[in-house]
């Protein structure tokens, strides 16, 4: 069985909503042979990194940066992962008042040292349409976990 593992900093309810429409689309019954693991950005260990077939990654854009929890966590695993997670799949959502183009850019900067593949565009939500934006989040969900099961 694939792991997917969800790494997330939801600071805010609507935040919280969006990770949560990530994980319902991930855990969709339709999909099989995939466990969901949540954990939040300041608990997420190496170890959790590395028993990870796949990555979903959510955070709030901070003043145009991903979240200080977010950075905390690259901060902790990146050396420890670096040779162990090498072109693995990956997923990002980021929430921002407006502009969240720091914030993703910040997180590509990160991932692509790191070697992991994106197989779904950053899904960047900014409030100007609620209902897409979840609709888009539970797609960015299902997504990563049906590039596992396959």
């Amino acid at each position: 069985m694939s792991r997917l593992l969800v790494v997330h900093h939801t600071p805010s309810p609507r935040v919280d909503e969006l990770v949560t429409a990530m994980i319902e689309g991930a855990c969709d019954p339709s999909i099989e042979g995939v466990e969901v693991l949540t954990r939040a950005a300041l608990v997420a260990t190496a170890t959790d990194v590395i028993s990870a077939d796949g990555y979903l990654l959510a955070t709030p854009a901070n003043l145009g940066y991903m979240s200080g929890a977010l950075k905390h966590f690259f901060d902790t695993i990146y050396y420890p992962c670096l040779r162990e997670t090498t072109g693995r799949p990956y997923g990002l959502m980021v929430h921002g008042n407006n502009d969240v183009d720091g914030a993703v850019n910040a997180v590509k900067r990160i991932v692509t040292g790191l070697d992991w593949r994106e197989v779904h565009l950053p899904v960047r939500c900014t409030g100007e349409s609620p209902a897409a934006e979840t609709e888009a989040c539970w797609e960015l969900g299902a997504t990563l976990a049906a590039t596992l099961a396959v």
